[in-house]
């Protein structure tokens, strides 16, 4: 569970204090839903491929796939615990028992109860109906885009290789995937390898590569006096108060911002617990349907959005200009792409394809090494993150179930790379030449020498 109001509470120095006042973030309240992701859910936003199949360009002429690999976020899925749950019902049977509820409130707390016994059910943390679904679609459409490269892999047994960070809802999402690939072509079925787990590529924030990116989460003061200083604006306050108002009657509300139940949470505590469950109930849907939306304002749902986009950018993002403690730990995952299509060209490797398994923590900062679209902004303490100023989001950067695909093709010796990100033809960054302008192709040469891998 994300608890955004939970910033590290280290003691300012003068001169950090000193930055915060210089540097207030501009509201965000009012421009928020229009430049947030539809319906404000963050990065729990459910997955929808973001280019009809109809409109891929074709490769150029010769040129046939000879090898696929991918990186995906889980699907869709329950949130980690019932926290969340657990505290705003506290505070709704206290207004219950004391006839403190709205109209509308009285109907929220069955609807939390409701939504808790669901995702019990399916188990904290694991993949959802939807969840599933949506890692079944992925696989599904990726054979029907490669059609002549899964039919050369079964046609030469060329080995599918599934890894996963060791995480359940990722090995599930790996075994899901891999399943339909087989349902698209049973040929294929032999050909999938056993699952095999690599936390070092896959879970690197919590590995030995991420050491120093812990001790800058746990200690950094430049950090922690920014995401402060993000939370702790009127704005939250406001946000929070309309948001407990459309549950418990505005004395109740006032009993709670006066801190009567602070041994339960804040006001802005509490209301972040209507947020979390509002955004992780359309990963629900397949369990039944709960209508929490009624209790956020799309303005509020909005800045909590925002908070929580804040504290991905800052903590797992493109981050502070100056700073790439954020995003260097994923080199090991783009390494491992251009490992597997390097080896495909020059002959070291006989795989067909190479699925891979992981999470929010790896595909936000993976993005914001490769300066993709959305993640090609960082910033300074002067000018902070704002939904205004800055395009990145959660729910476009790193939706559930987000990837990232690389289609390699070859014409004789020479290596074409078509990108996939959600399953939207994309660009590499700017300085790498596609091989014409406009084109979704790029010389595997060329990558290399734009990503710095070659000493030419």
């Amino acid at each position: 569970m994300k608890r955004i109001a939970a910033a590290p509470a280290l003691a300012l120095t003068l001169s950090a204090l000193s930055v915060l006042l210089m540097s207030p973030l501009p509201a965000q309240a009012a421009g928020g839903a229009a430049g947030g992701a539809s319906g404000g859910y963050g990065t729990k936003t459910p997955y929808a491929p973001q280019q009809n199949a109809r409109t891929y360009q074709r490769a150029p002429k010769g040129f046939v796939p000879v090898f696929t690999e991918n990186v995906s976020r889980h699907g869709s899925r329950a949130a980690t615990s019932g926290e969340d749950g657990e505290l705003i019902l506290q505070l709704w049977d206290k207004a219950e028992s004391e006839g403190e509820l709205t109209r509308a409130g009285a109907e929220f707390g069955p609807q939390v109860r409701s939504l808790l016994a669901a995702m019990e059910k399916v188990g904290y943390g694991n993949l959802s109906g939807r969840g599933k679904r949506e890692i079944q679609g992925t696989a599904a459409r990726m054979a029907q885009r490669l059609p002549g490269l899964f039919a050369r892999i079964a046609q030469d047994s060329e080995p599918i290789d599934v890894v996963s960070s060791g995480q359940g809802r990722a090995v599930d999402s790996g075994a899901l995937f891999a399943s339909a690939l087989a349902d698209a072509d049973p040929a294929l079925t032999p050909l999938i390898g056993p699952a095999r787990t690599d936390p070092d590529l896959l879970y690197f924030h919590k590995s030995a590569g991420g050491a120093a990116y812990r001790d800058y989460i746990a200690h950094d003061q430049r950090l922690a006096t920014t995401l402060k200083s993000v939370t702790e604006q009127p704005a939250t306050h406001r946000a929070a108060r309309d948001i407990l108002k459309r549950i418990f009657t505005p004395a109740f509300v006032r009993r709670i911002s006066a801190g009567e139940f602070a041994s339960i949470g804040s006001e802005v505590d509490a209301a972040q617990a209507v947020y979390n469950l509002y955004s992780i109930a359309p990963a629900m849907t397949d369990e039944g349907s709960r209508h929490l939306e009624r209790y956020l304002a799309p303005r509020d749902a909005a800045w909590f959005a925002y908070l929580s986009d804040a504290e991905d950018f800052y903590e797992k993002g493109p981050g502070f200009a100056d700073s790439d403690i954020t995003y260097k730990m994923a080199d090991v995952l783009l390494d491992d792409f251009f490992k597997k299509a390097e080896a495909k060209r020059d002959g070291t490797g006989d795989l067909g394809a190479e699925l891979r398994f992981t999470h929010a923590e790896e595909i936000i900062p993976l993005a914001a090494l490769m300066r993709l679209p959305g993640s090609t902004e960082p910033v300074t303490t002067t000018q902070p993150y704002t939904y205004t100023d800055n395009p990145w989001r959660g729910g476009s950067v790193a939706p559930m179930a987000a990837n990232i695909q690389w289609d390699v093709f070859r014409k004789g010796d020479t290596y074409l790379v078509r990108m996939l990100y959600n399953e939207k033809e994309t660009a590499f960054k700017a300085g790498c030449a596609p091989v014409a302008k406009g084109s979704a192709f790029y010389d595997l040469a060329e990558l290399e020498r734009c990503f710095g891998r070659t000493t030419s």
